[in-house]
């Protein structure tokens, strides 16, 4: 048997902590799957002093990730720090050009230097796995950077935050507001006490730019997302969804386009009845569409220590399986000197339409003026309903909802027809937008 994987671990959090429990209990399966053992022989964490609940003792202890990457005797640097910059982007930096394999969790930091990270890694003839970065346990980088090779992808999208899919759930189901739910969040863990990052979208924006450049080849490009938050979905919406037969969740999508590569973050619309609607609470889920293989939809854990150990884990054990000299995947699909640059898709029309809410005051002429304005922008509505407006805006004012439904419209003609509706009297509150995405498959 070659000799054991030597592996060191940055962070000793819910994740490092449940990966050093792991490989300890199941240290005879790895080494007859792997033909070698895997050793935990360093560790780098804040506190030394903590109990996490996990045997240490024998394990090399460094104060931090940099000297571990630097000095300590492993084959593999394991980044379970989080963060873009600071120790995470030094740490890694510094194993890489060491020599060292290198697998992480961090999907800022490889959004961000994902790029420099590849070539080096290709450069130093070492292995940079990343699968617990995007969608936690689901298999989803191995199945586009292997699994789907000679497919040409034409879409990838999909659920991959569970907080956000947490909090959409809760609001649908139990009726209660946002702010109740994103605090029930927090209380869970499954939300942060800065939630921001999460609810605004920038955690599913850094994870689909990872896709995207997997799935089509291009150069990573995080800030090239339209990017889109729930944190001003409301009851109202969640209703009106309900009624139209739809449910609302915040999904990243990227596709390929005639003029090139269109990625964006938003709440959605999607059917009631199809997959997709049916993945609640902290569940991720992602499908991708080819010309080979069809439509793949994959629904797992998107979060929590054991779901993103698991996919840490099975990286190492790649790593453990492989041997010095035999040709390596590229980091991100295509060698890194090869990804094209990232050309970002010119506007174009949204087959799925668009739903649209307004709360207007109650008096004559409104209802034809909003329809007005959707005909001036060249708006072709599928539906207009008008209804009462929520109780709490109808006691400030005398008010209608009006919920409108697009046919296959753009961006731009939307935006427009609001801004316009915006500058009329009769607008009470702020309008509501949202996508609506009519899955091929799901």
């Amino acid at each position: 048997m070659a000799d054991a994987l030597k592996v060191g671990i940055a962070g000793l959090g819910t994740v490092g902590a449940s990966l050093v429990r792991i490989i300890g209990a199941r240290a005879k399966e790895l080494s007859i799957t792997c033909g070698r053992a895997i050793e935990i022989t360093a560790v780098s964490a804040r506190d030394r002093s903590r109990d996490r609940g996990v045997d240490l003792s024998g394990i090399t202890w460094f104060d931090t990730p940099d000297a571990m990457a630097q000095e300590a005797d492993i084959d593999v640097f394991v980044e379970l720090i989080g963060g873009a910059e600071g120790a995470a982007d030094t740490s890694v930096r510094a194993a890489l050009r060491r020599g060292l394999h290198v697998v992480t969790a961090n999907k800022a930091l490889l959004a961000r230097h994902g790029m420099e990270f590849a070539a080096l890694a290709e450069d130093k003839g070492v292995l940079l796995n990343f699968e617990a970065a995007v969608a936690g346990g689901i298999p989803v980088i191995k199945a586009l950077r292997e699994s789907l090779t000679g497919n040409k992808v034409s879409r990838v999208y999909g659920i991959m935050n569970g907080t956000c899919n947490y909090i959409l759930t809760r609001m649908e189901k139990e009726g209660l507001t946002f702010e109740d739910c994103l605090k029930e969040a927090q209380r869970l863990g499954y939300a942060e006490a800065d939630p921001a990052f999460d609810i605004e979208g920038n955690d599913t924006a850094h994870k689909l730019a990872i896709l995207t450049t997997l799935a089509f080849g291009t150069q990573i490009a995080a800030d090239q997302i339209y990017l889109e938050g729930i944190s001003n979905i409301s009851i109202e919406d969640i209703g009106a969804a309900a009624d139209l037969g739809y449910r609302i969740k915040l999904l990243g999508v990227a596709q390929r386009t005639d003029s090139g590569i269109e990625q964006r973050v938003h709440p959605t619309m999607v059917p009631r009845d199809s997959v997709i609607a049916q993945v609640d609470g902290v569940t991720n889920a992602v499908a991708i569409e080819s010309d080979i293989l069809g439509e793949l939809l994959m629904v797992g854990p998107g979060a929590g220590g054991d779901a993103t150990a698991s996919a840490v884990l099975g990286d190492i054990a790649d790593i453990a399986k492989s041997r010095p000299g035999e040709q390596r995947v590229p980091v991100l699909g295509t060698p890194a000197k090869a990804l094209a640059p990232y050309v970002r898709a010119r506007m174009r029309s949204h087959e799925g339409g668009y739903f649209i809410r307004l709360t207007v005051a109650d008096r004559t002429g409104v209802f034809a003026s909003v329809a007005s304005r959707m005909a001036e922008n060249n708006i072709s509505l599928e539906s207009i309903v008008q209804r009462a407006a929520s109780q709490t805006v109808a006691e400030a004012r005398d008010s209608k909802t009006i919920i409108l439904v697009t046919h296959a419209t753009t961006e731009e003609s939307v935006r427009n027809a609001v801004s316009a509706i915006k500058a009329e009297s009769y607008l009470v509150g702020e309008p509501q937008v949202i996508r609506i995405e009519r899955p091929k498959a799901f």
